[in-house]
This record gives structure tokens, C-alpha cells and sequence, in this order.
């Protein structure tokens, strides 16, 4: 029986291991992909909050790999956090249920999640978060059994590493204290929940830079010792080792690296890195949306996890919902059943789920969803730009736990176990169409795109691009791969931080000092840029992501190839230019878009195909006049 308990957190994470490999996206993905592998390979420094032991620890793990290209390697880094973190919590259940078959459903159920699959299969924060939060789980239920502080002080470091890796693993936080200051006969140690409470309170206080926050912290767990000096010394030492990590911005920013955002080399800008201030963070108060739109939009996301290979659609869907339905009852059985075979681990789950749901929808205060709510919220910019879904990952994670759990529980009397695994791992089948980044054409559509903006691009250009989709497989492209360095890649929205003016001041000369500090608007700086650029004889490019009212601030005429627009003299308007077109249209591999992408709740594959057939359309039915009205609202034409 030992033997069966030791062996279970192993197999459940060596089975999803194979299946993410099976599924992992062979280069670089559409949104932060492609800016977090590019962060990798030049030590950089990606978007706020920064990530310094995300970026240290996949760097790592993919030199270790340097036979495969970055980016699969660092693809499958996050197969492995994630595999990892399944057998973390497998590894917590079997320790307090002693159902070792329970916790492999468990752990494969959880890891079979479409969300966390998601997570699992691309370069990605969020699955080394999910391992930290595991990992956090597995010490608290360590130092639970254990009468001396070494296990507590080993989950205060947790906690504050959490900061340098990034601020979501903390949701894990209540859950860990409680199995920390519960012993196995359930006797709450209070002290010790004490000191734990306030390390977690120093961490979070750090990652939202407040400093009243920070003391209070300090002195709650100094309270929590006050007849164990030397723990409470200990345990105030390893937070601030693990806060020191985020010390790698203060030190590589002064190096200058190629991916240098938020520009943290002093101790002000290394502050507001940490603190996000760029995104300019909302606070509980006053709601962005209604709650029952952000209840709604969880609830939403929850039915996307367990089928969303049956019918992708964004509400609910009769081949879908009733399999939500049927894992949700599995949820509240195994639920049930975890509590009756240990409530020590179940208060912690509940704990952990109530925190990683209606924990997050209170703090995180989203807008309403991307898909969501548009007939109450009908206004675009009331809505986030796309599914926050990965968010909420670690309470999916924990109700799939719970699900595969009482799959194999409830038919434990019958003798029929191995029925229960098979149901545990049944949304391994039904996620696995929508879960599968090996594709076509999803596996190749980052790549793809970058090359067909960069390679045709004629020499010293200066590419204005519009937003993550466009901009980050381009600095993959240039930082990962060294393709163009000649091209300037000029990312419009970013144009708004202090930080990134000075930086295209600085690296291109395409913006005049006086213009970085200057408050003016996004129009004037473009027309800034844009004088600039023609100034120095640079050629001036514009994505097609980028909308029309900014290309205006940057000239009135223009040569559209299908995904860029050229800057030319004479005539105002736009004109289709059928043989650049061709050119563009020759680098997307035959065949690749003969069939669309899935139809999923994030949309940018299907935009980004859509986008890649706009080449091949202008050059086979326009002549080089243009005036092509059907393209208008397909391909940005006008």
C-alpha cells in the first residue's frame, strides 16, 4: 500500500507529461509567447510585473535542452510546471486520504482541465505559477505534521518567491497556512498561522508595493513568535531572500538588454515594474462591471473546461454544458468524499477554491468578458481585450481534482475503479481537439505571420505595429531568431509609457529627447515618429493591426500589400499593390490555411488566418489601383 501511495503522484504526472508533449505547441503562440521566449533568450525583461524567476528558470531549463530550438523548449517548460504541479497535488491527497488511485483521477482530471491544458502547452507564466501554488500546498501539509518551524520557514520562502515569479501563485496562500497550522488530529496551531499569515501578508504587500502593507505584515509575524525569536528572525530573513530575486530587473536593466520593459534600472521604475502601474491596476472600488456579470463570466469560463472539444462556443451549448453539468456533480461528490476521508486537505482545497473564484472575481475587478455580456455592456472598451479565463486556473484545477476524486470514490464500493479513472480522464478525449496546439494551422500561425511581415520589408524599415499579435512574434522573430535586426519594430499602444519613448529614442533615434518627458498625444507623437523616420531615410511600414485613425498621423498615402501598409508619395488613399502582394502571399506554406482554425473562445487564430488569406486575395483579384470595398472590413483595406 505504501508503495501504491509513494508511485501515485508520479504516474498522474507522468501521463499528463506525455500528453502535453503529445499537444505542445512546436514554436511560438499568438499573445505573450512570443515576448516571454524572446525574454528567455536575451535575459530581458518582459511586461510588468517582470517575472525574473520565470525568465531565470526557463532559461535554465531550455539551455538544458539546447538541442531543441527555444521556443519548444520553453513550450515545454510549462508542460512540465504543469505535469508537476498535478503530481504535487496528487502527492497532497494521497498523504491525507490514502486513496491512491483517487489522487492519480484526481491529478489527471485536474491536468485535463481546458484551461490548464491551455497553459500547459505554450510559454506561458501562468503553468509555473501553478506548480509554485502546489508546491506551497505540499509544504503546508508538511509542516502540518511536523512539530518544528523548518517546514513553516521553507513555505514563508514560497510565498515571498511568488513576487519574483509572479503574483498569482499567493491565491494558493490561505489554503497552505491552514494545512500548516493544522495538525493531524485538526488542532489549530495558532501561532504558527499566525507568523505564516503575516509572511504571506509581507509577500503580497511587496507585489502591490505598499509599504503599510509590507509593516503590518512584519509585525504580524513577528507577533506570531514573540516566545520563538528565532523563528520569527527566520522566517522575516527567507521572505526577503525571496523577495530579493526581483533584484535580477534593478541589475539587467542597467545592462540594457533588448527586451528591456519598463526600463527598471532604478529603484523608482523598479517599483512600478513590480506594481504594474503601466496597466494602472483598478481597485475593488467601484465596480468595472457589474458583480453579476463578473459571477457570470466565472461561471461562464467553468463551463468551458471539462468539453470544450464537443462545441467551442462561448455560452452554453447542448453538446457541451450537460458533460459541465455531469463533472460539476462529480466536483460536489469528490468533494464530499474528499471531506469524509480528510477534512484536513478539504478545508485546504476549499480554502484554495474559494480564493482562486470569488476570491479573484473580488480583487481582480474585471471589465465584463470579451465574449460576455455585450447586450447589458454594449460598449467595446467595458470589455476585456480577451478571455481571462487563465486567471481562474488554479480554482478549475482544484474542482477537476475533485471531479476525477469522486469518479473513482463513488465507484469504489462496486469495485469498479478503474470505470472511475476512465471518467477522470475522459476530458483528456473531450479537450483534446481544442487542446491540440500541434494543429495546422494554429501550430504555425505566430511564425508564419512574422515572417510575412518582416521578410519583405526593404532595408532599415521602420514597422509601426499595433499590438501583442503583431508585435510579439516580431521580437521573437528578431531577438530569438536574429531574422531583420535591420527593421525597426515600433509597437504604437506602448507609445503612451515614459519607458518605451525613451527607448525608441534611444535605440533608433526615431523620437527627439524633449518628445520622451513631453506630454503630448498619441496623434502628435506618430506624426513625430513619422517625420522622424522620414528624416532619417528610413522606409515607414504600418501593420495592418494598426487602425486607420493612427495610420493617418503617420502619412496619407499608402501601398497595401494584405498585411502591411507602405508609406509612398502622391496620391492621398490607399492602393493595393498586386505584385508586392504576391511576394507576401508566397510565404505562407501551401496549404496552410485550407482549413480554418478552430473556432474557440479566443478568437485571434481565426483573426490571424483571416488576416494571412488578405495577401493571396489582393493579389489575385485587384489591379494596382485597388478600390476594393469587399476587403474593407476583412482586411483593414481602408
Amino acid at each position: 500500500m505504501l508503495a501504491r501511495q509513494r508511485l501515485a503522484p508520479a504516474l498522474a504526472g507522468a501521463l499528463l507529461f506525455v500528453v502535453y508533449v503529445a499537444t505542445v505547441a512546436p514554436t511560438v503562440t499568438l499573445w505573450d509567447a512570443g515576448e516571454f521566449i524572446a525574454a528567455v533568450e536575451t535575459l530581458g525583461i518582459p511586461h510588468p510585473p517582470g517575472t525574473p524567476l520565470y525568465v531565470l528558470i526557463a532559461r535554465v531549463w531550455s539551455d538544458l535542452l539546447g538541442f531543441l530550438p527555444r521556443a519548444l523548449a520553453t513550450n515545454l517548460f510549462s508542460a512540465a510546471a504543469t505535469a508537476t504541479g498535478a503530481a504535487l497535488l496528487a502527492a497532497v491527497l494521497v498523504r491525507g486520504t490514502r486513496q491512491p488511485l483517487a489522487a492519480v483521477a484526481a491529478g489527471l482530471c485536474a491536468g485535463a482541465t481546458a484551461t490548464v491544458w491551455s497553459n500547459a502547452t505554450e510559454t506561458e507564466v501562468y503553468a509555473a505559477s501553478l506548480a509554485l501554488s502546489l508546491a506551497m500546498l505540499l509544504v503546508g501539509e508538511r509542516a502540518g505534521r511536523e512539530t518544528g518551524a523548518k517546514w513553516s520557514v521553507l513555505l514563508a520562502y514560497l510565498f515571498a518567491l511568488a513576487i519574483p515569479l509572479h503574483l498569482s501563485a499567493l491565491v494558493a496562500a490561505p489554503g497552505a497556512i491552514l494545512l500548516a497550522s493544522m495538525d493531524e488530529t485538526r488542532r489549530v496551531h495558532w501561532r504558527r498561522a499566525v507568523t505564516l499569515g503575516g509572511a504571506g501578508i509581507m509577500a503580497a504587500g511587496s507585489g502591490m508595493v505598499s509599504v503599510p502593507l509590507i509593516l503590518v505584515g512584519m509585525i504580524v509575524t513577528l507577533l506570531g513568535v514573540v516566545r520563538a525569536p528565532a523563528v520569527g528572525a527566520s522566517t522575516v530573513a527567507v521572505v526577503v531572500l525571496g523577495l530579493s530575486a526581483v533584484l535580477v530587473l534593478l541589475v539587467r536593466s542597467a545592462h540594457d538588454p533588448a527586451l528591456d520593459a519598463g526600463n527598471p534600472e532604478t529603484w523608482s521604475a523598479l517599483l512600478d515594474v513590480i506594481a504594474r502601474r503601466q496597466y494602472a491596476p483598478s481597485g475593488l472600488w467601484p465596480r468595472q462591471a457589474p458583480v453579476w456579470i463578473q459571477v457570470g463570466n466565472l461561471v461562464q469560463y467553468l463551463d468551458w473546461q471539462f468539453a470544450m472539444g464537443l462545441d467551442a462556443a462561448v455560452g452554453p451549448s447542448w453538446l457541451r454544458t450537460p458533460w459541465t453539468a455531469l463533472y460539476a456533480a462529480l466536483g460536489l461528490t469528490g468533494s464530499l468524499r474528499h471531506a469524509r476521508d480528510d477534512r484536513r486537505s478539504w478545508l485546504a482545497l476549499v480554502t484554495i477554491f474559494a480564493s482562486a473564484t470569488l476570491g479573484l472575481v473580488a480583487y481582480m475587478n474585471f471589465k465584463a468578458g470579451a465574449s460576455y455580456a455585450w447586450s447589458f455592456v454594449p460598449e467595446a472598451d467595458r470589455h476585456e481585450v480577451r478571455e481571462r479565463d487563465y486567471f481562474f486556473a488554479l480554482g478549475f484545477f482544484v474542482w477537476g481534482a475533485w471531479a476525477g476524486y469522486g469518479a473513482v470514490r463513488l465507484l469504489s464500493r462496486r469495485r469498479v475503479e478503474w470505470l472511475g479513472i476512465a471518467i477522470a480522464c475522459l476530458p483528456l478525449v473531450l479537450n483534446w481537439r481544442v487542446a491540440n496546439r500541434r494543429r495546422e494551422p494554429e501550430a504555425s500561425l505566430a511564425y508564419v505571420a512574422a515572417r510575412a511581415w518582416l521578410t519583405p520589408l526593404p532595408e532599415g524599415a521602420v514597422l509601426v505595429t499595433g499590438g501583442d499579435n503583431d508585435s510579439f512574434p516580431l521580437w521573437y522573430l528578431q531577438l530569438v531568431e536574429g531574422a531583420r535586426p535591420d527593421v525597426a519594430v515600433v509597437t504604437a499602444p506602448l507609445l503612451g509609457a515614459d519607458w518605451y519613448r525613451a527607448e525608441i529614442a534611444a535605440r533608433y533615434g526615431l523620437l527627439p529627447p524633449e518628445a520622451v518627458a513631453l506630454r503630448m498625444s498619441q496623434g502628435q507623437r506618430l506624426r513625430t515618429l513619422a517625420s522622424l523616420t522620414a528624416r532619417n531615410r528610413r522606409p515607414l511600414a504600418v501593420s495592418v493591426f494598426v487602425d486607420s485613425a493612427r495610420r493617418a498621423n503617420l502619412s496619407s498615402a499608402w501601398a497595401f500589400d494584405g498585411l502591411t501598409f507602405h508609406a509612398r508619395t502622391g496620391s492621398r488613399g490607399v492602393t493595393a499593390d498586386r505584385e508586392l502582394a504576391a511576394r507576401v502571399s508566397n510565404l505562407v506554406p501551401p496549404g496552410l490555411l485550407e482549413r480554418d482554425p478552430l473556432d474557440t473562445p479566443d478568437r485571434a487564430p481565426r483573426f490571424m488566418a483571416r488576416t494571412l488569406r488578405c495577401p493571396s486575395i489582393i493579389a489575385g483579384s485587384l489591379g494596382d489601383s485597388g478600390g476594393a470595398d469587399s476587403l474593407d472590413s476583412t482586411c483593414n483595406f481602408r
